[in-house]
Formats: C-alpha cells, structure tokens, sequence
C-alpha cells in the first residue's frame, strides 16, 4: 500500500513517569546543579582517561554447532569519571559484521586492540564525540565475525539475536563474561540499560530487526541506508536483482572460524534463498516490516533517494508500517546514492544526531520533538523540510498512457488510453538509455510523457504501475520508471562515490587518542548537469503476475497482468519539465535478465500508473493545463548507466 501520512503526535513521546526519570538523570549526569533542565549534553567528561573493555554476550544460540553457545564480543568505551560515581548512563550501539573484514565509514576503519585484547581504534565518530557527553559506545561483532563465535546468517535469527542479547545484557537479562571461553561473569552495572542503535546498511538493518523483536530497552533506532526485508534486497517481485545469493555475502563476512565451522548453515542458505525468486521461510524470518507492530523504538530513518545497493524498496514499506503502528519517527532523504549523512551533510548530521540522542536516552526536552519530520535533499547540499512525511494533501492519483504520434512515443494523463504499445528486452541497455531517446521510437521500451508542465509537480511516497502485457516468450521481466524530463544540476550518484568526492582536508568531531582519531577527511557534493533524472525504479517478474511468493512459466501469446511496486520518494517535478512513465524490460546492471529474449505488447487500456502527487489529481489537472513549448526530439543526457549492482550492504564503489 501506498506510504501514508498518518501519524501520532510527535510531542507525545514520555509519560509523565519516565518524564520524571529522565529528569533525575539529567541531574546525576549534569556535575554541577543547574536551575533549569538540561537541554544539550556537555563534553565534560575524558575520552582519553575512558574504560575500554571487552566482554562476550551468551547469545543462547548454538550456531557453528560446536556443543556451546555462541559468545559475541561486545567492546566498550564508557566514561572513568561516572564509573567512578556510580552513576548510570545510556549506550549507543552500532552492531556489525564489519569490523574486522571490511571496515566502517568512508575510509574502511577497522578495529583495532591493544596487548590486552581492549579496543583500541573504534570506527566512526560516535565514540569520539559521545563518550564525553556521558554515553558509552558498544560496537558489536555480529556472530561469525572478527571475535564473536557462531555463523552469520544474513539478517536471520543469529545475527539479530547477536544484537538483542546485548541489549537485553544491558539490562541485566543476559549473561556475558570477561573472555571468550573463560567463566568470570561480566555484569553490566553502570548501564541504565536505555541503548540506542545506529549503523549503515547491514549495521542499520540489525538495528531495524532488533527493534521488530520489541525488545525492551531499546530505546531509539537510527537506520541509515538499511534494509527492513532481506527479500526486497535480493529480488523485486520475483526478477533477480543480482547474480549471487545471500550466501556469498555470509562467506564474504564470515571469519576464518566461522568459514571452518559454518558450512552446514552456508547450506541451508544456499537451500533458504533459491535463485527462482520464490519466496520462502527462509525469507519470512528477515522480513522485519510484517513485525512492526512490536517497535517499542523510536526511528530516525536516513536514506538516499538514488541508492541503487540498499534500494529505496526499504523505505515504503517500512515507513507505512511504522506509521500505521504509531511508531515515533523522522527521516532525511538525500539525493545521494549508498551514502551515510556523515559524508553528506556533516555538521547538520553531527548536532541532529546528538539533539536526537539527547531527547531519547537522556530525556532532555530540547525541542528536536516539534521539529519537522523530514528533511529532503531538493538539489545539492540545499534541502526542504515537511512537517509530516508524505505531507498533509498527498493523494493517490491514477495515470493513464495513451499512444501518441509514434510507436513507443507515447502521453501520460487522467484520460484512459486505448491500443497497445510493443517493446523487445534488449538486455543490454538500461534505464538511461530508454530515458535517452524518450521521444524517440525505440524497440525497446514504450515511453509515456505529459506536456511541459505550467506549475511545479510533487511526487512524495510510493507509486505502483499495473501493466497487462502479452508475452512472446515463457519468460519475462519488467522494469517501470519515473523520469523527470527537464535540465537539472544534481548529484551524480552514478559515479565514483555516489554523489560525494572526498577531499584531503579533515574535520574533527571530538577529542582523538594516539590510536582512535576524530578527524575525519572532508567531503563535497560530486555533481552532474543533465537533461533528465530517473527518481523512482521498479521491478518484477511477469511470472508473478497470480503470486507475489511463486513464479511460473508464462504461455506465449496470452495476456497477464501484473503491479510493479516503485521505489519510495520525495520529488519535484518543476514547471517546464515534463513527467514520463517508461515501461520496458531488463534494467541493465539493476537486474537480471530473464532466461528468454521476449517482445511484449502492451494493453493500455489495462496499463496505469497510481503515483503519490501532492494536491492530487487537481494538482496534477493544474500542472498539464496551459500552453508550454514542447521540446523538439532530441538525445538526452543524464548520470552514466547505473554501475554494476552491489552485491554488499554497506559499500560502495
């Protein structure tokens, strides 16, 4: 269903009672007594004389199937002074499979430990710039990676268990002790056990299935670029999104101990996860959307709009749930691709997160609650905000395709079209392409446009196209696009760091040590001019057309009808661009092609678009109504074709 606006009262976050608490701990976290309420918490507190520490949490699995239950390493950074106190304080936890193979951040940091086995360097900047302000910082190795026993099973079972066992360790309901094997018990005493969780792709995503779990404790999550149902990552309503499994991606983490003991789990991956695109039990257990209704957990949800690896798929669907569940939320949708905000909008994200973290783990009332909801990238580095997301006045609104003057060429509106329009896939060109030549007859795509539009056009949420289509062949897939038709300066998330280049400069976000520093290289927005921008993709198998769990062999010359699920987003559409609707078949480089080179027919009277317009229907009457020169044919230019599709949640290339 489409994202929807519904909403609770974001002010309406603490009972009385935990306002209270909170209050009390501002208190005991603030060393000198102040006549008013704290509103921002302070770097009083040494991050060089700071406890790092190491523990291993019982996860109460058994998943390399050695006769004991797994131990995940759990490292620790918490401020000397409150230790020393007694007093109690919140922790922020980014668990990951990371640390050791890969490296976090936008320059790959790894952990690195002392003689003694205590972390030394911590990845990112959390601990640098937190642990002064009175938090601890918990960086967790996922099961089958870098210290921890087990296997990584690719957001199932082990690895959010990895995660919850140290969140219901902070809360005094799980074991863990001093070393990996050892038997000396490891108790979490200067914790209040109030954590909040962040992380980047596969380390947000644990963050979003942790909180399905509604585990209690969790406070916050704070999901960057993450998946919500590992389906979603792997497939698109049965088309294949890349050429490998989730197994390659558990031995590409995996540890050395992990590879030499996990091999049965590696199997019952391989058997989980089939290459049909069917769906499973396997793919059951990692879809945290059908858990919403259990987050206890406030989200703060950041995603890049043209994120082609942890696609915006991830964000509709778990935004309306959380939304229909009454789920406390926020969100900033950038234009980048797979890039975290650090590297976009770093002194904003810095105070933003701190504000965030300081109102839900230390309860400080300092207004991020009457904020806006969102805050959306409208061209590079210059950004709008909205009270709610989708805004108040978003309707879904029905467009209709029509034949125009030339095959394929054809127009877009609220009248319902009649006839057909044909395309071959040709799996060698992709959506650039097809967005190329819009106004061109192509055989390989069918394009719909409006005319130049009199007045700005806002798309905001997700939009679904329904396509009936006659195939040639027993195989077939289907891409459907937005596109926006009009010159535009925009990040060129196509390229070499996907919207940023890094400078040689660093900035500094807290006090550093001889071997965990602050500073941080510097980024700028890498920009492209272009004469059109894909906003929304979408994809399917048209063997799914009766089954969103099950494919199967189409009947050449029979008619199917299927509803292609867009990508979540938040767009304008200025006045003189035109809008277009292009349906075609394999998206070079963002799926698979299918087994078979087919021609499909399309029936416009059976082929819509249901698209998120803001003012709705009369909106987009308005914006279509008037007289605007209509561009003369001519080639386009836009981003290069999308790269190669990234098989791994947290790079980029």
């Amino acid at each position: 269903m489409p994202i929807r606006a519904r909403r609770m009262r974001f002010t309406t976050w603490r009972s009385l009672a935990t306002a209270a608490t909170a209050a009390l701990m501002a208190t005991l976290l603030t060393p000198v007594a102040a006549h008013s309420a704290p509103r921002e918490s302070t770097p009083i507190y040494s991050y060089d004389n700071a406890i790092r520490e190491s523990v291993w949490v019982d996860t109460g699995l058994d998943g390399d199937s050695d006769g004991k239950t797994d131990r995940v390493a759990v490292d620790i950074v918490r401020p000397r002074e409150l230790a020393a106190s007694g007093r109690k304080i919140p922790v922020i936890m980014d668990a990951s499979p990371y640390y050791s193979c890969c490296g976090r951040g936008n320059e790959s940091q790894k952990k690195t430990y002392d003689a003694s086995g205590n972390v030394v360097q911590m990845p990112l900047f959390y601990d640098n710039y937190f642990v002064p302000r009175g938090y601890a910082f918990v960086g967790v190795d996922l099961a089958g990676t870098n210290r921890s026993d087990g296997c990584v099973d690719v957001g199932g079972r082990s690895d959010i268990q990895s995660a919850k066992a140290v969140v219901d360790w902070l809360n005094g309901r799980a074991k863990a002790y001093t070393t990996r094997t050892g038997t000396a018990a490891a108790k979490a005493t200067w914790t209040n056990g109030k954590t909040g969780m962040i992380g980047k792709s596969w380390d947000g995503t644990i963050a979003n299935g942790v909180a399905a779990t509604g585990v209690k404790g969790l406070e916050t999550i704070v999901p960057i670029s993450a998946i919500s149902s590992w389906y979603d990552y792997y497939f698109s309503e049965g088309a294949p999104l890349y050429d490998s499994g989730p197994d390659w991606l558990s031995d590409y983490v995996d540890s050395p101990d992990a590879r030499a003991k996990c091999a049965a789990v590696q199997q019952k991956i391989v058997d989980g996860a089939p290459r049909t695109g069917d769906w499973t039990s396997f793919w059951t257990e990692r879809d945290y959307v059908k858990d919403a209704s259990k987050v206890r957990a406030s989200v703060f949800l950041v995603h890049g709009a043209q994120d082609l690896n942890v696609r915006t798929q991830h964000v509709g669907p778990w935004w309306d749930a959380l939304a229909e569940n009454g789920v406390d939320r926020k969100i900033w949708i950038s234009q980048t691709g797979h890039v975290d905000p650090f590297d976009f909008r770093r002194a904003e994200w810095v105070d933003t997160l701190h504000r965030w973290f300081d109102h839900e783990l230390l309860g400080y009332d300092n207004g991020i609650d009457d904020e806006p909801m969102a805050d959306i990238e409208r061209h590079p580095d210059q950004w709008v905000t909205s009270s709610v997301w989708p805004p108040r006045g978003t309707d879904t609104t029905t467009l209709r395709p029509a034949t125009g003057s030339a095959a394929g060429v054809g127009t877009l509106g609220l009248t319902k079209g009649f006839g057909t329009e044909s395309f071959t896939d040709n799996p060698q060109l992709s959506e650039t392409d097809w967005a190329a030549y819009i106004d061109q007859p192509t055989p390989d795509k069918a394009g719909f446009v409006t005319q130049p539009l009199t007045r700005d056009l806002r798309l905001s949420g997700s939009s679904k196209v329904t396509v009936t289509a006659t195939p040639t062949t027993s195989t077939a897939h289907l891409t459907a696009v937005l596109v926006d038709l009009g010159p535009d300066t925009i990040r060129d998330y196509a390229a070499s760091g996907e919207g940023i280049s890094t400078l040689t400069d660093r900035t500094c976000w807290g006090p550093s040590t001889t071997g965990d520093s602050s500073c941080f290289k510097e980024t700028r927005s890498k920009n492209a001019d272009v004469d059109y921008t894909v906003f929304s993709r979408g994809w399917a198998d048209l063997g799914n057309y009766a089954s969103a769990t099950k494919g199967v062999p189409l009947t050449p010359g029979k008619a199917y009808t299927i509803t292609l699920d867009l990508a979540a987003t938040d767009h304008v559409v200025p006045k003189g661009h035109r809008l277009a609707l292009i349906v075609a078949g394999t998206d070079k480089d963002l799926i698979d092609p299918p087994s078979t080179t087919p021609t499909l027919k399309l029936d416009l009277a059976r082929t819509s678009a249901k698209v998120p317009l803001v003012g709705g229907a009369k909106a987009f009457s308005k914006a279509t109504t008037g007289s605007a020169a209509t561009p003369s044919p001519s080639v386009l230019d836009g981003v290069r074709d999308p790269r190669a599709a990234l098989r791994v949640p947290g790079e980029s290339s």
